[in-house]
């Protein structure tokens, strides 16, 4: 199995991580010294723990939130994924009472691998939110 394909088949095991809360699965994807920024959190999170705890966090606002993979772009030492994400907002999600409504919508997120075929950084596309984000209209 060349990197490519070895890079887009730990992408799918990586789907069944987050959309499982698999802590075994996400230390052996994940490198321990990837470390992460995240607006949850004011810190660095690092390695499959730290990435778990965004999906935590998630969970307690949407208990059934999941990430589907819609298309993969490969390198030797990149992944870009298009994701869904759907769930419905039933927990408090920064301050927003439970809505119970539900949501889907996609992101982009590119994931880089070392030598050992291990995730050691996940860049999310900002679209529209950094646009947002910019003018002030979100925190």
């Amino acid at each position: 199995m060349n990197k490519i394909e070895r890079n887009k088949l730990a992408m799918q095991r990586f789907m069944t991580c987050i959309n499982t809360n698999d802590k075994a699965l996400a230390e052996e994807l994940i490198d321990s010294t990837a470390e992460f920024t995240t607006p949850v959190s004011d810190k660095p999170l690092y390695g499959g723990a730290g990435y778990l705890s965004v999906v935590d966090f998630m969970r307690k606002s949407f208990s059934d939130i999941r990430w589907d993979i819609v298309d993969t772009a490969a390198d030797d030492d990149k992944v870009a994924v298009h994701w869904t994400c759907s769930g419905t907002h039933d927990g408090e999600f920064m301050g927003l009472a439970p809505t119970g409504k539900k949501f889907s919508f996609s992101v982009m997120n590119f994931y880089y691998f070392n030598a050992d075929g291990k995730i050691v950084n996940d860049v999310a596309a900002e679209g529209l939110f950094g646009l947002l984000n910019a003018l002030g209209l979100v925190k």
